[in-house]
């Protein structure tokens, strides 16, 4: 049967109705059961007495058509067998048979143990649950010592965790202390997923806030090897700031290396001066925005700088080599079989990248050489010297330029810093063309239309390959560069746009007749997992954002002195690591050493730390480069190589 209740009319006139289906027995009791159930504790415990005594009177009623009721009467014999199954079932055996009063007595004490038992593992458990749900956010504390201690979280830390691993392959028991105000099952998932093989290393998570120093205390930080602070992208340098304050806080007279990722360059500075130099901070956008400028005008330059800051090649090495001793730079440079010199560290400690050839060394000087290893540095004499070979062009020849014209598709904060860093290098005459969706980036960080004789437009650009034809055709550039987006979209869509944007604009390179020349293109890729992706749109340099400033991080974390020497690399007033044209130094297709182009450029103020083979671009631009060499190697240049040397910008 059913009940029909008028709710009203719809669009058609007709009468609205709901029917209520009558509900059944077992729908009745499951519900009355449920809400009895939420009432607490106590009605549980009621429910299960209920359900004991029911099964109690069922398995009493078998028993007595089984055993039937011997000598007693019927009832008596009932009551007898049901009491002893309810207290098998109830209280298993327990309660001891006689009269009404002292079972009642045995009842009340078996009451009163059980609830005191059910207390006491109510509150052990409970305890236990804590302990666990503690653990499993990872609210305890660090009990390693000799750890590298990572304070936030960020999407560099895949990178830097990666590379760390690497760095401690040879040794047993190197620990990585995660400490984020993150949840400790969301990086161990992250991490699981992008860093599959840690090799020997261990990862410790813990969760908490690292700007407060009662959570910061739980790190174990005054027995750290090395601190890393970086920037989640999010609140800038107030959280780091905050970090710092929270670490002298907590360990004040800790000389642990403190490595901070920092946006602010005045921030930067006055934070390393407030802390006597304890803090040595990396200005993440400045590395990425140099590195994509150069990027830009020197082909293999991106794969350069990756290979010379990973650990799985040679790396950086301060080393003292008496036979150095009187000898200049210039000459020096060439005296080392399987070791590229790049500078000198003082007695003093002044680091000099790039000295002036003429200089001497001085006794108890170091060496800064770029080796396979610190036991490679060894000193070959000048048996074999290439001192003498000479550049076919000075430097100031091979620096003039006629003007030239860019592409830049995308525009972000980090498109103002690119631009400040091209200004410098681009000659009188040369234009720069941006090419952006004007819903993801603020209008008005674009430049002027003209900066420093460098003519600026812009063109909104909508994604579709018909805006880019129309802007690429009108002019040929000489570069093309694809920046990411940084606002107003997430990362994954930043990167997914910037690799259609590259092979849209490959597929306009392929296509004959309509007007656009083919030409270099750089992208800048965000997040290191697509650039194997990026490398299919065929790039000529990819600019892996994350990976930049990650890298140096983890070198400077493992050896602090490495700072002033990548602060001078990437510094704008200072040395530059750079790819020439080999035809600058010697003729194409002659085959020659290495050393010969050693002390070429040598000659001509430069220090040669590899080289660049063009031939391997197109496949892994990593595979291009070769970065010491044997003076002894032999080679013959080809037609696009390059000679990676470090020396004046240009």
């Amino acid at each position: 049967m059913t009940e029909e209740r008028n709710l009203g009319y719809g669009a058609a006139g007709e009468v609205s109705t709901i029917k209520d289906q009558k509900r059944s027995l077992r729908d009745v009791v499951k519900y009355r059961f449920d809400n009895s159930i939420n009432k607490g504790q106590g009605a549980f415990v009621a429910w299960l007495a209920i359900f004991g005594l029911f099964f109690s009177l069922l398995i009493s009623i078998v028993r007595i058509l089984v055993e039937g009721k011997g000598d007693l009467k019927p009832a008596a014999a009932f009551r007898e067998i049901l009491w002893g199954t309810s207290n098998s079932v109830l209280f298993d055996g327990k309660i001891p048979t006689g009269t009404f009063s002292n079972k009642i007595i045995a009842i009340s004490i078996w009451i009163a143990s059980v609830t005191i038992a059910a207390t006491i593992i109510a509150f052990v458990t409970s305890k236990l649950r804590d302990r666990v749900e503690k653990l499993r956010r990872g609210k305890t504390p660090i009990v390693e010592t000799g750890h590298t201690l990572i304070l936030g979280w960020s999407n560099r830390a895949f990178p830097i965790i990666q590379q760390l691993s690497v760095a401690n392959s040879n040794k047993r028991g190197s620990v990585i202390a995660i400490f984020a105000d993150i949840d400790r099952a969301l990086i161990e998932d992250q991490i699981a997923s992008r860093i599959p093989n840690l090799g020997k290393t261990k990862i410790v998570i813990r969760n908490g806030d690292p700007t407060n120093p009662q959570d910061l205390a739980r790190t174990n930080i005054s027995k750290a090897s090395s601190i890393i602070v970086l920037d989640d992208d999010l609140k800038g340098d107030s959280a780091i700031v905050s970090t710092v304050l929270s670490i002298k806080s907590v360990d004040p007279r800790s000389v642990t290396p403190v490595v901070a990722e920092m946006d602010n360059r005045v921030h930067a500075s006055a934070l390393a001066q407030a802390t006597e130099g304890r803090i040595l901070a990396i200005q993440s956008n400045e590395i990425i925005s140099r590195v994509t400028a150069q990027a830009s005008r020197q082909p293999g330059l991106a794969a350069v700088i990756l290979d010379l800051l990973d650990f799985e090649g040679d790396e950086i090495y301060f080393q003292e080599v008496p036979q150095t001793t009187g000898l200049t730079y210039q000459k020096a440079v060439t005296y080392f079989e399987n070791a590229s010199l790049i500078g000198v560290r003082t007695l003093d400690g002044e680091v000099l990248i790039n000295p002036d050839s003429n200089r001497r060394f001085h006794k108890g000087e170091k060496v800064i050489a770029i080796a396979s290893d610190d036991d490679k540095i060894v000193y070959s004499g000048g048996k074999n010297s290439f001192s003498g070979a000479k550049p076919r062009k000075s430097l100031k020849s091979s620096q003039l330029r006629k003007p030239e014209h860019l592409l830049i598709i995308g525009w972000s904060h980090m498109g103002t810093a690119v631009f400040n860093e091209l200004l410098p290098f681009l000659p009188k005459g040369s234009t720069i063309h941006i090419v952006a969706d004007t819903s993801l980036f603020d209008k008005a960080t674009l430049p002027k239309a003209s900066v420093q004789g460098v003519k600026v437009s812009f063109t909104p650009h909508s994604g579709a390959i018909e805006d880019l034809a129309k802007v690429a055709k009108n002019k040929k550039f000489n570069e093309v560069i694809v920046l990411a987006y940084r606002s107003n979209i997430s990362i994954d869509e930043a990167d997914t746009q910037t690799m259609l944007t590259m092979l849209l604009m490959n597929k306009l390179f392929r296509e004959e007749g309509n007007g656009v020349s083919p030409t270099r293109l750089v992208a800048e890729i965000l997040d290191s997992r697509k650039s194997e992706l990026a490398r299919v749109a065929a790039v000529d340099d990819l600019v892996v954002s994350d990976n930049l400033a990650a890298l140096m991080i983890a070198q400077v974390s493992q050896n602090p002195e490495l700072s002033p020497v990548f602060e001078d690399l990437f510094d704008v007033d200072g040395a530059s690591i750079n790819v020439r044209p080999v035809t600058d130094y010697v003729p194409l297709d002659l085959q020659v050493s290495y050393g010969e182009l050693v002390g070429a450029a040598a000659n001509r103020g430069e220090s040669a730390i590899g080289y660049y083979t063009a031939a391997h671009t197109k496949g892994d631009p990593a595979s291009a480069v070769t970065l010491n060499p044997a003076k002894s190697f032999a080679l013959k240049p080809r037609e696009g190589d390059g000679l990676i040397v470090i020396g004046p910008l240009s």
